[in-house]
């Protein structure tokens, strides 16, 4: 991965580079942010600077992800008692080379297991700890990239922190989390944090306007939709954007609210209507809970007067944006919003998906009959 290959990000790639040229690279990093904003490419990138400076014929390896003191661990599932990563390398290496930007629900869907436990497991730890015992192939520094690390179960939380205390010499460790919150306190303590932004809007309209033969218009909808992820840039990019099937879903969803306060019996619809979407992949059902947000923000932007910076409205099923927006305003706009961040919170945390979307479903039919 080469620095230029990286998507914005100027100013952190600024500061790794300087950190190499300085030799003041810290022997523990962890990269937060989401896969989207680039934590991977970053890594990989910052390996790689590392790897180059001591043999320029690295370069080449990092960019195959085959060079022999390059170690990469992600989260699998447990299959007869074991979780070893090195049994997916290659769909793992198949699916970063592919995309780099690629997120852990495109991990377990590659795998086609999204609905196994993916963790990082004491095994896993055990083995990295095996391999960097062993000199380094080419008599350099040996360089560990857990992916994910954030999924390590508490176990292997307690190993880690044993490696991390007193890791082999000339070895760096780069962890990358979209959060900070499921570590241990002592493993946060003994890293350097390295905050990763998300993309600027104008860094993904670059990306996209290089990739994909779209107006300029349309650059601009997917750039503001992906909310600086650049890998939901991409699956918009690849489908053209959000999908008919979010549209009618999503109006459907509204219209049976509407009318469940006279015919209690629409009740039933909304069942249905979160059961089929239950049984989506989680990064289906999350993409669909980000698509609601926008529309309900943008319906408040209509309703409130400023309809210059409603960049997507509804027009399938005879839909009547505009009426509908009128039933968005500022007392039941945050409870809405709020509602859906925490269906998404529930569902990354393996909830029951029916239960969440039928509640979150239900909840709406009190929120839009609330008044202005």
């Amino acid at each position: 991965m080469n620095w230029e290959d990286i998507t914005g990000q100027e100013n952190l790639i600024k500061q790794l580079k300087e950190s190499v040229a300085n030799n003041r690279v810290s022997h523990a990093q962890l990269f937060i942010g989401k896969e989207g904003y680039g934590t991977l490419p970053l890594a990989l990138a910052y390996a790689q600077e590392i790897l180059k400076n001591e043999n320029e014929a690295a370069v080449s390896k990092v960019q195959h992800l085959n060079h022999l003191d390059l170690h990469l661990s992600f989260p699998v599932f447990s299959e007869k008692s074991k979780s070893l990563s090195k049994r997916f390398y290659e769909d793992f290496r198949n699916m970063i080379l592919e995309n780099p930007y690629s997120s852990f629900d495109d991990w377990t869907t590659t795998l086609e297991s999204e609905n196994k436990q993916f963790f990082i497991s004491v095994d896993e730890i055990e083995d990295i700890g095996g391999k960097f015992l062993l000199k380094s192939f080419e008599g350099g520094t040996k360089i560990l990239i857990i992916w994910c690390a954030n999924k390590m179960s508490d176990a292997a939380s307690n190993k880690f922190l044993k490696f991390l205390e007193e890791p082999p010499k000339n070895t760096l460790i780069i962890l990358t989390a979209d959060s900070d919150q499921d570590f241990l306190q002592t493993i946060l303590s003994r890293t350097q944090i390295v905050e990763v932004p998300r993309l600027g809007d104008e860094d993904v309209k670059q990306y996209l306007s290089e990739k994909y033969s779209f107006d300029q218009e349309k650059i601009s909808e997917i750039a503001v939709q992906s909310q600086g992820d650049l890998n939901i840039a991409i699956k918009l990019a690849e489908s053209g954007g959000i999908s008919t099937e979010f549209e009618e879903l999503f109006v459907q969803w509204v219209r049976e609210a509407f009318q469940v306060k006279k015919k209690p019996e629409m009740l039933k619809n909304i069942i249905d209507w979160a059961r089929d979407i239950a049984g989506w992949s989680r990064e289906k059902q999350k993409s669909f809970l980000d698509y609601c947000a926008e529309m309900f923000r943008m319906a408040l932007l209509q309703n409130y007067g400023t309809p210059d910076l409603v960049y997507k409205k509804i027009n399938v099923s005879n839909f009547n944006w505009e009426k509908f927006s009128e039933y968005i305003h500022g007392a039941n706009i945050e409870d809405i919003l709020q509602e859906i961040t925490d269906s998404d919170y529930h569902l990354q945390r393996n909830a029951n998906a029916k239960i969440v979307w039928t509640d979150m479903g239900i909840k709406l039919s009190r929120y839009i009959h609330r008044s202005a």
